[in-house]
């Protein structure tokens, strides 16, 4: 039986357990929704294809083993996406992104919307190419998918030309590769686990980072077993957040910088040693480094590792645990564990006149504090935004896994609202909660009118400070007051912009307000804007991160 190409890649992505895609309508790539309509796929519209990218991201994050899809139109249907593409680049989130093309017998000659796309997207890829033969577009998804899962995940992207899309085929003549979503366990070289746990046996005073890597090797549950066996204290970054939980007495947030210098051995695990550890300069000199990584060229990145462990994260840690036993190795830093404890509650103490402020405008902490006593173990958060995030990470736990998602180092503003369409995608019986800065709104906003379109009741709580304030306070510092250029802007009704659209908006001045707001908010049973005016700090210079 004859079909057409957007059939066979529809029944290839149900086949790579995609059931649904992110897109934006464009007549280049409208074969592969009569496609997903015969496989039972889901289609989310959004109103800009950087939202659609972003929530192809988020649900990779959210669904181990589940590529994220989004299906872009030709020409600035690719060029939109770009940013969400880069950012699951940095994120490594195994993405597929489908771009539509001109007619390839067309090529070259200038059709509408005609570019080289691939070539856009090879720097942020681990895969990008393009298929023209309709018989072959099974294949070229099969490629695409394994490319995007295996070693370090990161997005895939796949050009196909419209007229390949409406070409013919036998349907029964088709190869349809067997896909494989979840890629082999890579066991890592026992000598490598055995000069790390050396390394440990002469430690007095040693931290583990966990980072991304532990995510995408689904080894959360083998990094608590081996901080709870060892005693071993432990902060995480990016994705690695929420692989240990809040709780658990391993697990640090505050006492990081503390810890780092006085440390004598750093296990870095998953994370690299990027901006945020300062390329390594976070950590003495003097300090042995244990790094575990995915994939062996990830490690060494700007400062050489004592002993070094590769293959998958859960693995190394669980084949630690077994070599301790069989070697009679013996970790307890217990003593150490307690002496930073006492220093991280101190600093939280430090913090409790901001949190309980009853001051106008709100302190953000004291909005903060409001959200930590709303949510719950069954809450998403998710951030979008520069300070108001930023504080956020003081106040409010992440309870567990994928309770908790931001952009990742590449800091891109504007994924909130794509971030929250795919949680509440996936998990339509939780709550979805946005932490979001006044600036951030202003990228992917609109996207208030898909979560209303699809009936999504996703909340968003925004500090507005009227201002650019992560950029606004080292401009002063740095060029003084009367310098300040491009950092202000409105305290704008966003609620009321959420409220026009069809959702539900809410106001709140003093922080007494907040509590009931929230309540409210998911009591309306619809998409909603929580708009609270918090207090413009300009004087209080912080170190930039853009080095």
């Amino acid at each position: 039986m004859p079909v057409h190409g957007g059939k066979l890649a529809a029944r290839a992505l149900k086949q790579a357990g995609v059931d649904c895609i992110f897109t934006l309508s464009g007549g280049h790539i409208m074969p592969i929704y009569d496609g997903a309509l015969d496989e039972g796929i889901r289609i989310v519209d959004v109103r800009h294809e950087q939202a659609a990218v972003h929530a192809a991201d988020a649900y990779s994050r959210l669904n181990p083993g589940k590529l994220g899809c989004a299906v872009l139109t030709a020409g600035p249907g690719v060029t939109d996406g770009v940013t969400g593409v880069a950012n699951a680049w940095r994120a490594n989130s195994p993405i597929l992104v489908i771009g539509g093309q001109g007619p390839f017998n067309n090529l070259r000659r200038g059709s509408l919307q005609e570019m080289d796309h691939v070539g856009v997207m090879r720097p942020i890829t681990k895969w990008a190419d393009a298929c023209y033969d309709t018989t072959r577009i099974p294949e070229y998804i099969e490629i695409a998918v394994r490319n995007a899962v295996s070693g370090i995940p990161g997005p895939s992207f796949l050009e196909i030309p419209m007229d390949i899309l409406m070409g013919q085929a036998e349907f029964d003549q088709v190869w349809f590769p067997t896909m494989r979503t979840t890629p082999p366990t890579m066991i890592p070289d026992r000598k490598d686990l055995l000069a790390a746990l050396q390394l440990l046996q002469a430690a007095e005073r040693p931290i583990m980072m966990a980072g991304t890597g532990v995510k995408w090797s689904q080894g959360g549950d083998a990094l608590r077993r081996f901080v709870q066996e060892t005693r071993l204290p432990a902060f995480t970054n990016g994705m690695g957040r929420g692989q240990l939980r809040f709780d658990d007495p391993q697990f640090f947030n505050r006492v990081r910088k503390e810890a780092m210098t006085r440390c004598d051995v750093f296990v870095l695990a998953g994370s690299p040693l990027d901006f945020r550890l300062r390329f390594g300069q976070s950590i003495p000199a003097d300090a042995k480094i244990i790094q575990l990584d995915m994939d062996n060229t990830l490690i060494g990145q700007n400062r050489s590792p004592d002993a070094a462990i590769v293959g998958n994260l859960g693995s190394a840690f669980d084949q630690m645990l077994q070599s301790m036993k069989e070697e009679s190795i013996q970790l307890d830093f217990t003593a150490w564990r307690d002496e930073l404890r006492v220093r991280e509650n101190e600093i939280e103490a430090g913090f409790a006149t901001q949190i309980n402020s009853d001051e106008v405008p709100i302190d953000p902490l004291r909005m903060c504090r409001e959200i930590r006593d709303f949510i719950d173990e069954e809450t998403i958060l998710i951030g979008d935004g520069g300070d108001i995030v930023a504080q956020a990470a003081k106040v409010i736990p992440v309870m567990k896994e994928n309770c908790w998602m931001d952009p990742g180092p590449l800091g891109t503003l504007g994924v909130g609202m794509p971030f929250a369409l795919a949680a509440k995608v996936s998990f339509p019986d939780k709550k979805v909660l946005i932490v979001y800065g006044d600036g951030s709104f202003g990228l992917n906003g609109f996207e208030f009118d898909t979560a209303i379109r699809f009936n999504l009741p996703i909340v968003g709580i925004m500090g507005n400070d009227a201002a650019w304030g992560q950029m606004l306070r080292p401009q002063v510092g740095i060029y003084g007051k009367d310098r300040v250029v491009a950092t202000h802007l409105n305290y704008t009704r966003y609620d009321k912009i959420v409220e026009a659209m069809g959702g539900h908006g809410e106001y709140c001045e003093r922080p007494e307000e907040i509590r009931p707001a929230l309540e409210r908010a998911f009591a309306s049973g619809k998409p909603a804007l929580i708009n609270v005016k918090i207090r413009k700090d300009e004087d209080a210079v912080k170190g930039s991160t853009y080095v």
